[in-house]
């Protein structure tokens, strides 16, 4: 990393916000990953608005990060800068019907927010381990709800580092998709509609989900959640099942025999057992049903 971006970095964040050489299996779900040539942590909007034109203009590599919970880094690392919009960005005000949050939030906290306010229309969200910015990314969901229902507004920095607000039709919400996945935007915040609710009645739901996730998703793992996205008409999960792949195994990445639609770390995994794991299973579900099976989850570096 050149000296010149180095020195750029230090000017406009505090020194403990740099680091260089940074383990990303610290920061993903799967608890895999080499190392990040800079990883910053920015606290605030006005550090974004710097940082983003900067390495935009220079042309340097660089990725957002939040939660890291569907996430895959190569083991040989990240030559570029990895910005994490984390726990400084994560500031929760409920005001009536709406809550406002900021990016770095995380799902869950906002869902007890909003039980806690009496609100409901978020307990679907109470158990999703990622960020408000990457669960508004890929609208993210679970139980029949999804992030489109409730978004009333996103505030994003654009390519030039101006504030832009995109209202829900906008935001061209799909199937784990948004137009952020085809803009240079970057979630700094947002709006989110809900409805007034009965408290126990918000609180029993997300007890509910929560049992069910412990019932059949193996929490107790190092995962990225469902790895594949849901094909049309069928379950990813049932595909791989039936072509005989539960509890396959390639060093220690190994096919959920709980939930076969995660590939879990099974204690000693590396990046490139999971993604050789996951083109095994995309080839035996291809070969076996002809379904091409589209990985929710984001490689990052060299495979």
């Amino acid at each position: 990393m050149n000296q010149v971006l180095k020195d750029y970095m230090a000017s406009i964040l505090p020194e403990e916000n740099i680091r260089y050489g940074e383990p990303m299996r610290l920061h993903t779900s799967f608890r895999t990953g080499g190392e990040a040539a800079v990883f910053i942590q920015v606290e605030n909007v006005e550090q974004l608005r710097k940082v983003l034109p900067y390495l935009r203009k220079t042309e340097s590599d660089f990725f957002i990060l939040g939660n890291g919970t569907n996430l895959l880094v190569s083991d040989r690392g990240y030559d570029g800068v990895i910005i994490q919009i984390g726990s400084a960005m994560s500031k929760i005000h409920v005001e009536g019907e709406r809550i406002f949050v900021q990016a770095g939030a995380l799902l869950s906290q906002t869902a007890k927010a909003a039980l806690d306010a009496g609100l409901t229309g978020m307990e679907f969200a109470s158990g999703i381990p990622g960020s408000i910015g990457g669960g508004i990314v890929m609208n993210a969901g679970a139980y029949d709800g999804e992030m489109k229902q409730i978004v009333e507004n996103v505030t994003v920095l654009n390519g030039e580092g101006e504030l832009m607000e995109l209202d829900c039709d906008t935001m061209e919400f799909g199937y784990r998709t948004s137009v952020i996945k085809n803009r240079p935007f970057v979630v700094v915040e947002a709006a989110l509609r809900l409805a007034p609710g009965d408290k126990e009645e918000i609180r029993s739901r997300m007890e509910e989900f929560a049992r069910r996730r412990r019932e059949k998703q193996p929490l107790e793992y190092a995962s990225a959640g469902s790895t594949f996205k849901r094909p049309e008409g069928c379950f990813a999960g049932k595909l791989i099942m039936d072509s005989g792949l539960r509890g396959y195994r390639i060093g220690g990445a190994q096919v959920s025999e709980k939930h076969c639609g995660f590939l879990i770390n099974t204690g000693n995994a590396t990046s490139e057992d999971i993604a050789e794991l996951m083109a095994e299973v995309q080839e035996r579900v291809k070969e076996k049903f002809g379904v091409k099976l589209e990985p929710e989850v984001i490689k990052l570096g060299k495979f």
